[in-house]
């Protein structure tokens, strides 16, 4: 039997400390950031750029220079790829709000839908009293598994639930259909959220 986690604190969501800033001042900023490797600080940059709809090759082509020059600072809220509904994700996931404290976690995974019609990337929505990396691992090797992950997940989307970590059990299960919910309506192929 594995061990669980104690319940982690609540962490804020993804920082945005340059929604302020013009597109020309975070492209300058990100240069700089990935000239000098500073993964964390070029991470919440292409964050920016990414919320606010910057073309998804600009993205694509960030994502791999920082991959590149800064694998060990890019911080495990930013995904590896572009995905072009993330800033709807954000949005929706924030309406939702839990007031209890407790041991269950939410999370998203990015399921490839590329050998399908429509959309190629679909989520799938989850809850754990495990860290969502460790229940994302048991998924990839059949362990109580949802199809849907074992066979398409790519990654975690953690960004967009970061604020859905350590809530009440009975919250964590209201919220994770509400936000499945949520997300279908709001276009988006969901698994899961049951």
């Amino acid at each position: 039997m594995t061990a669980r986690r104690p319940a982690a604190a609540p962490r804020a969501a993804v920082p945005r400390r340059y929604r302020a800033d013009s597109r020309d001042g975070l492209q300058r900023r990100l240069a700089t950031a990935l000239d000098t490797a500073d993964g964390a600080l070029a991470a919440e940059l292409i964050h920016e750029l990414w919320m606010r709809g910057e073309i998804g090759i600009n993205i694509e082509r960030a994502l791999e220079r920082l991959w590149a020059v800064a694998r060990d600072g890019v911080p495990d809220w930013l995904p590896m790829r572009y995905v072009e509904w993330l800033p709807l994700a954000y949005e929706v996931a924030a309406r939702c709000v839990a007031a209890r404290r407790g041991r269950s976690n939410l999370y998203l995974v990015l399921l490839d839908y590329h050998d399908a019609a429509g959309e190629p990337y679909g989520v799938y929505v989850g809850m754990t009293g495990y860290a969502p990396a460790l229940r994302f691992d048991q998924h990839k090797a059949g362990i109580r598994a949802s199809g849907s992950v074992l066979k398409r997940g790519l990654e975690l989307l953690t960004g967009p639930t970061l604020h859905l970590q350590g809530i009440g059990r009975s919250e964590a299960e209201r919220i994770e259909a509400e936000l499945a919910e949520a997300l279908r309506a709001a276009g988006l192929r969901v698994h899961g959220g049951h």
